[in-house]
């Protein structure tokens, strides 16, 4: 698709009449009409006001001239999984697992292997070979060759090691130590909770990406415990296989 065509399915889905858009980009009913006749495109500045208006990349605007990877773990970005600035708006150099409102969240390249080859592993594509991949592939990404200029030198890793000593100082029964906490968006681990009362409740948001991890229990059993946290609170709870039956077990603020 063209940036006139971008534009036009995007007013129209949204309900906006060409007037409308204009004055909510803060340009002319004319300038509109002239995008989406293919004679003119909007500037840089404007380009970023309608990508945060209609929530998708200037890429996307722009036609998708290039298909954009994470320069942080190589995966394919779509508009979906774009990180956020701390303004809000997309960065659309890294996914949400690896850059999230401004925040890098990974500073060890093994650790971000281990939580990658479990997704890649499979029929056709075992461990060792997404292991041997990724060595290759991530050491080649901007994140990883510019690592101290773009790093925060620590200070998200002395933050994840605070949370993990604050959560293991709760002591909750039957739930091994906390070692690792991992990138997780809100939408994967949003659960629904059923109150005492029978309201279904969640607290996450989906948009949103957390710091977590799942952990077996020192008991056994077929439920796990899964917990999650940021710089508000900290949540666990246990649930069976798939996310299947939640129960909340803590949700602390900090």
């Amino acid at each position: 698709m063209h940036t006139k065509d971008v534009i036009y399915e995007l007013r129209t889905k949204n309900g906006l009449s060409q007037d409308e858009l204009a004055e909510k980009v803060f340009v002319t009913r004319q300038a509109v009409s002239r995008w989406e006749t293919g004679e003119t495109v909007p500037n840089t500045e404007t380009l970023k006001t309608l990508s945060a208006l209609f929530n998708v990349s200037i890429n996307t605007l722009l036609g998708a001239p290039q298909q954009l990877i994470c320069q942080c773990c190589g995966m394919p970005l779509e508009d979906t999984i774009i990180g956020r600035n701390k303004d809000g708006s997309m960065n659309e150099e890294y996914c949400k697992w690896c850059y999230a409102d401004g925040t890098y969240t990974y500073s060890n390249m093994d650790d971000l292997i281990d939580v990658c080859v479990t997704h890649m592993a499979g029929d056709n594509f075992s461990e060792g070979q997404a292991r041997a991949y990724l060595k290759h592939r991530l050491p080649q990404l901007k994140y990883w060759k510019h690592y101290e200029e773009l790093s925060d030198h620590g200070q998200f890793e002395a933050f994840k090691a605070q949370l993990i000593e604050e959560i293991n100082a709760l002591h909750i029964e039957g739930m091994p130590k906390v070692e690792k906490l991992n990138a997780l968006v809100g939408s994967y681990v949003n659960l629904e909770y059923r109150l005492p009362n029978g309201q279904l409740v969640k607290f996450l948001d989906d948009g949103t990406t957390y710091l977590g991890n799942q952990l077996e229990p020192e008991y056994g059993g077929d439920r796990c415990f899964g917990v999650l946290a940021n710089m508000d609170f900290i949540l666990i709870c246990t649930y069976a296989e798939g996310g299947a039956d939640p129960e909340l077990v803590l949700y602390k603020k900090r």
